[in-house]
């Protein structure tokens, strides 16, 4: 499993309302370069995101469903991203010395994936996880202010 931290000048409830908002996961998940369509029961348990991933033309269609929501705690996804599989992604956030503390952890559920080791995949995803928390970092800092 991969976990990145990051403190964030901002609410606990600001970056749940980034995550609240479907129609924004293109603009803080790295490797999501549009949304189709975005359930209306979003981000309740079960609910679905239509996103694409890739760089035109090479885009694949794919959905992330979220397993819970526990604002402004908790939340967790299942990102499909095939050919690659599928990951379980869990979001945390708590206050934190005037702002809030970040935490995200992804680890491969199903697919080509789980067959590497994680010393393979943990430094990758720990990569792309740390410049994802940029990124939402960039919009509930800027809701926040």
């Amino acid at each position: 499993m991969a976990t990145n931290v990051r403190t964030m000048n901002c609410r606990p409830e600001d970056v749940f309302e980034v995550l609240h908002d479907g129609w924004l996961y293109p603009g803080w998940v790295v490797g999501a370069s549009r949304m189709r369509d975005v359930d209306e029961a979003w981000p309740q348990p079960g609910a679905v995101l239509h996103h694409s991933v890739g760089v035109w033309p090479a885009l694949l269609d794919d959905t992330t469903v979220v397993e819970e929501w526990d604002p402004p705690r908790r939340m967790v996804m299942r990102a499909k991203g095939w050919p690659i599989g599928e990951a379980r992604v869990t979001i945390r956030a708590r206050s934190y010395d005037g702002g809030c503390m970040v935490r995200i952890d992804e680890e491969p559920v199903t697919g080509p994936a789980t067959l590497l080791p994680s010393l393979v995949t943990t430094p990758m995803l720990r990569w792309r996880n740390s410049e994802t928390l940029h990124r939402l970092a960039y919009l509930a800092e800027g809701r926040a202010h």
